[in-house]
């Protein structure tokens, strides 16, 4: 049986984050690919909020949220109250700015397997996706569920009358 989309999403992003996380781990460090993205944006902005985080690194604002929660955790960030107390402000710790030059050798390794892994597909995967974004972002998916259901029911429909 033919997988569902949402399932070989699932199962591409396991054989992936699985393995670079694992590259991590053998290196010895305690880091999480989803680091990745607020990195780069803090990395770029040195002091971010939140928002300016999502928008940075193309995540939405929960996931920043998120993300950045578990990096204060792990020692990655500081987050201090903004001016007006409601705004969050986040920067790199000594700690994650120790590991930026860890961090960038092994991106650059990451990055380089990808392109391999692009290079031996017969369509890139990352222009394949690029696409798959643009679309999306011009129509959700949601959208696109409802107006199949919307299609479905009417051919339902149209086919039980012509049954009568």
């Amino acid at each position: 049986m033919k997988q569902g989309l949402g399932t070989q999403l699932r199962h591409l992003i396991d054989l992936l984050d699985g393995d670079v996380a694992q590259q991590y781990k053998d290196g010895g460090l305690d880091y999480r690919p989803r680091y990745t993205p607020v990195m780069r944006a803090l990395k770029q902005l040195e002091t971010a909020s939140i928002g300016q985080i999502a928008e940075s690194a193309g995540i939405t604002q929960p996931a920043a949220t998120q993300t950045v929660n578990l990096m204060k955790k792990d020692g990655l960030v500081s987050v201090e109250p903004g001016a007006d107390g409601r705004q969050r402000l986040v920067r790199l710790s000594r700690h994650g700015k120790d590991l930026m030059p860890e961090l960038e050798s092994r991106w650059a390794a990451t990055k380089a397997a990808a392109d391999g892994l692009d290079a031996q597909l017969t369509v890139p995967l990352s222009a394949i996706l690029d696409e798959a974004i643009l679309a999306l972002e011009k129509k959700p998916f949601g959208v696109r569920i409802s107006e199949a259901r919307a299609r479905l029911n009417q051919s339902s429909t149209t086919q039980k009358g012509k049954k009568t």
